[in-house]
């Protein structure tokens, strides 16, 4: 039997996905333990949700002027203080040099409100809802220097609904991503995912396509 896997999650706002991914280590089905939750915003309402269960939290918010390549150092010190064998963003909003990429590749996960390639970046429901199109959902991926860009390993996906807005959708995406998450970094903390030479693998064989999780 494994030891569990100390990993920690950025979050930078509410922290839902933080909290999902608790509630899965909780449940058993993450083999792993939060070493620690930090945010870039010392009034992340996640940071209260986290020291709530008893989670270590930090705020490693940016100096003024301070640059992206300073940034990623101090995070991956703090990273690496903790103990942290894997990094989860989790609506953490800020872009990542690629020093820090590159010293987390392989350990670092990330979740997005879309079903990518399509829809890198922010905003991601209004343009599903402009360009009228029929399915939309969530991707979790490894990160990689391009944003938006890393290897996908599982996606959520749900037809978008006539009556769907902004906020509609918003929600039922975000209850997949809570579905997702946890999986991904249950695979990766059961040793089932693994990034090997800038792809994913996922029980024993590189990952083509992303899992596919569907909701009506």
């Amino acid at each position: 039997m494994t030891d569990p896997l100390p990993f920690a999650v950025l979050i930078s706002g509410r922290g839902s996905n933080m909290l999902a991914l608790a509630d899965a280590v909780r449940a058993g089905r993450i083999a792993g333990r939060i070493v620690g939750v930090i945010s870039d915003r010392a009034d992340a309402r996640g940071l209260m949700a986290a020291a709530a269960l008893g989670l270590p939290t930090q705020v490693l918010a940016p100096a003024p002027a301070e640059d992206r390549a300073s940034y990623g150092r101090r995070l991956d010190a703090a990273l690496a203080a903790a103990g942290a064998g894997l990094v989860a963003l989790a609506g953490f909003m800020r872009i990542l040099d690629g020093g820090f990429v590159r010293a987390w590749a392989g350990r670092s996960l990330n979740v997005h409100p879309s079903l990518l390639p399509a829809h890198r970046g922010l905003h991601t429901h209004r343009r599903v809802l402009e360009a009228g199109e029929r399915w939309h959902g969530c991707t979790v991926h490894f990160v990689t220097e391009e944003l938006d860009a890393g290897p996908a390993v599982i996606q959520g996906r749900l037809a978008v609904q006539p009556g769907d807005d902004e906020e509609s959708l918003s929600a039922r995406v975000q209850r997949l991503e809570h579905i997702i998450y946890p999986r991904a970094v249950g695979w990766f903390a059961a040793g089932r995912l693994a990034w090997r030479e800038g792809a994913a693998w996922l029980d024993g064989q590189p990952l083509r396509e992303p899992v596919i999780e569907e909701l009506p």
